[in-house]
């Protein structure tokens, strides 16, 4: 029982509100409040976790918007960007409400460039 209270992590709520800002900053302004905060919040574990969650699915939709803006001269890029802006939204507003609650977030489908 012990090990089980020392092995959790304690998150501070202004460490979940900073989470929960990222996601949100990351829903309407891509990459750049992920690098920001990836490079500012080197102290505050929690933060930096999600700020590289954060980074990397910016990078993958940023690889996915690219690819389908290439597809769109056979016309399934259209599919591919409306597919990736609602996963976008989608990942984006399941990891604020992951923050909300003080819980890690990781989106399934991303890669991992940034460890």
């Amino acid at each position: 029982m012990a090990n089980e209270q020392a092995e959790q992590k304690i998150v501070t709520q202004e460490s979940t509100n900073m989470a929960l800002l990222l996601w949100i900053g990351t829903l309407f302004f891509g990459f750049i409040p992920g690098l920001v905060l990836y490079l500012v919040k080197k102290d505050d574990a929690y933060v930096l976790d999600q700020s590289k969650e954060a980074l990397n699915w910016s990078i993958t939709a940023a690889i996915a918007y690219a690819a389908g803006a290439i597809l769109t001269m056979i016309l399934i890029g259209i599919v591919v960007l409306i597919a990736v802006a609602i996963a976008h939204v989608v990942f984006c507003i399941m990891g604020a409400v992951a923050c909300s609650k003080g819980n890690a977030f990781r989106v399934p489908f991303t890669l991992r460039l940034v460890k």
